[in-house]
This record gives structure tokens, C-alpha cells and sequence, in this order.
């Protein structure tokens, strides 16, 4: 098993930014940049879990519901990623975790 603690811990950072944002910061872009990271990260686990299948896409459920689904989505992985045999994720969790700081900072958060 691997520790995904960082990954989790660059989720929660993110969502915790997010739930205190304004809702103007919001309608500006950090929503919209905290549901595309949420939507990539939930594809990466659904290809995971289910190799060959096409990922289903996360919906749009509103700017004040963003930080509670990237939270899943990340969590979601994180735990696949945790729990995968050693050498079958290799790289992954670090490319993760980039994505998520890469967001946060074109959110502006």
C-alpha cells in the first residue's frame, strides 16, 4: 500500500479554499477550475476501476457544491491509488497531486 496522504492532504487544502471563497471569486473561475480538476480526478479512478470504459462525467451541481465534489473525486482516487498493487500506479500519484496545487493556483486560491 501506498501513502496517499499528500494527495488527500492537497484535496482537502483546495476544498477548504473553495467553502471559504466568495461567491464572487467563485463565478470568476474558481469554481469552475475546482469542477474540472474534480471531473479529472473522478475519470483517472473510474479508468482505473474500470479499465476500457468510458469515464462518466461529473455534473455541474452549482459553485457551492464544487469543494464537496472534489473532495470524492479526489478521495475516490486516493484510495485506488492506496490500495493498487506496488508498481501498477507508478507516477501517478505525483502527477495527481500536481494537478491539484496546478488548479488551486489558477483558481487564484
Amino acid at each position: 500500500m501506498r501513502d496517499t496522504s499528500e494527495l488527500t492532504a492537497a484535496v482537502e487544502r483546495f476544498a477548504d479554499r473553495l467553502r471559504t471563497a466568495p461567491q464572487s471569486r467563485l463565478q470568476r473561475g474558481a469554481a469552475a477550475e475546482g469542477l474540472a480538476l474534480a471531473r479529472e480526478l473522478a475519470a483517472r479512478a473510474q479508468r482505473a476501476e474500470e479499465p476500457g470504459r468510458e469515464p462518466r462525467a461529473m455534473p455541474d451541481a452549482g459553485v457551492f457544491t464544487v469543494a464537496d465534489q472534489l473532495l470524492v473525486a479526489g478521495n475516490d482516487l486516493a484510495e485506488i491509488m492506496r490500495t493498487a498493487p506496488d508498481g501498477s500506479r507508478e507516477g501517478e500519484l505525483g502527477e495527481a497531486v500536481g494537478l491539484v496545487r496546478e488548479a488551486m493556483e489558477r483558481a487564484g486560491l
